[in-house]
């Protein structure tokens, strides 16, 4: 296993070891932000962004048009479809066929690596650890369903840059000062913990003491900031808007923790595994996603914060072109729609296409290392630049891979 980062002081000072003083300057100062949202289960590109109606793979539902002349999503998209002018849709990605099913096409998507070559970090952890000049708040944070759990998905860059999981949307756990202390007490038992450390780490300084101080201050800071995670904070007209379902209240979240300056930020709408019932399922995923999902680049847009905000909408892979006999469609990396938006994106426009019943790729395929080495170079970054770890030099792209020029502003 690849060793920890050797990191250093907190916040812009940590990337020194990872890329040129002179270009951590640059970063710092544009300020760069990820919005990733993660259609959890293989969004079908027939019922989405790559609709074929009327034909023997189609299914049951309309194409309408977009904002955008001549491109047309699926009708179960109506809201989306109003902004796709703010949107690039690429629908020509591909991949390997991956052991670990689910699992392990989320890993090949969020790296760009087949998932057997690692464990690699995932965007979230790559973003925070290039990206992130805070040490008020963590530059990655996932807002997840309320069964997903937190996961180690930092791999060799540390448990700094692990995600913090907000299962169901709610604040972190144990964010409230234990009952036995007032603030004076807390302070003071603060302060005592923090001597310790030093003392300690003037000795045995190590990856992981750093890792655990940062931990432990982030963690402070906080219990000072938990109503940064409250929702009903918000004007009741904007919770009315995003929908008080949990999707709806995840994104409006998701818009705070971003005004806030998190970061990355993700967010996770589950249960699109369609092997079955693959129309009523999304009738009714699709249902809720798509307002949220269109309020949240609104408001982005509003503020003036698409400008500096890179915005992923992913999903493991596509779904099947043949319909099973009980509605389903099963796992098909062949192809599959990836939409962008936001910082360094050029919107408004289709990349790739499939032939008339989306069997095939006939277009400009692209390959998700590809678009993995796209999103870094979207946000001043440089895919070809290498991690330096304790004893070794790790690409952060892969290095067969480049960035996908046409997608890029």
């Amino acid at each position: 296993m690849i060793g920890n980062l050797l990191t250093g002081a907190a916040g812009i000072g940590a990337m020194g070891a990872l890329i040129h003083p002179t270009v951590a300057r640059e970063i710092e100062a544009k300020n760069k932000q990820i919005l990733i949202i993660l259609l959890n289960g293989g969004l079908s590109q027939f019922e989405s962004f790559d609709p074929k109606p009327n034909t023997d793979t189609g299914g049951p539902f309309r194409s309408i048009p977009t904002s955008v002349p001549g491109t047309h999503f699926c009708e179960l998209l109506p809201h989306t479809a109003k902004i796709a002018h703010k949107l690039a849709v690429v629908r020509s990605v591909f991949a390997e066929k991956v052991p670990g099913s689910h699992g392990g096409a989320r890993d090949y998507v969020e790296t760009g690596r087949p998932p057997q070559l690692g464990p690699f970090p995932l965007m979230g952890p790559v973003f925070s650890s290039l990206l992130d000049t805070r040490a008020d708040l963590p530059g990655n944070i996932h807002i997840s369903p309320s069964r997903w759990g937190p996961r180690q998905d930092a791999a060799f860059l540390g448990p700094r840059h692990a995600s913090l999981a907000l299962s169901g949307g709610r604040p972190p756990l144990n964010a409230d000062r234990p009952a036995l202390f007032d603030k004076l007490a807390d302070d003071e038992r603060y302060r005592l913990r923090h001597m310790a450390d030093l003392r300690f780490s003037q000795r045995r300084r190590t990856a992981q003491t750093e890792a655990y101080n940062s931990s432990f201050d982030q963690a402070a800071q906080l219990i000072h900031r938990k109503e940064l995670f409250d929702v009903s904070k918000e004007p009741a007209r904007d919770q009315e808007r995003y929908g008080k379902h949990d999707f709806g209240r995840h994104c409006l979240l998701a818009r705070r923790l971003l005004e806030e300056g998190v970061t990355c930020v993700k967010v996770t709408h589950n249960n699109y595994d369609s092997h079955m019932e693959n129309f009523n399922f999304h009738l009714e995923q699709l249902g809720e996603f798509d307002k949220p999902f269109t309020m949240l680049m609104q408001d982005l847009d509003e503020r003036g914060m698409l400008d500096n905000t890179l915005v992923m909408l992913i999903t493991e892979f596509g779904r099947t072109p043949k319909i099973q006999p009980d509605l389903g469609r099963d796992h098909w990396p062949d192809n599959w729609s990836v939409v962008l938006g936001g910082c360094g994106i050029q919107v408004g426009g289709v990349l790739g296409a499939t032939n008339k019943n989306g069997t095939e790729i006939v277009e400009r395929p692209v390959h998700v290392g590809d678009l993995f080495h796209t999103y870094l170079k979207a946000v001043g970054l440089n895919p070809k630049s290498v991690y330096r770890t304790d004893s070794n030099r790790t690409p952060i792209g892969a290095p067969e891979r480049s960035t996908v020029k046409e997608l890029l502003a």
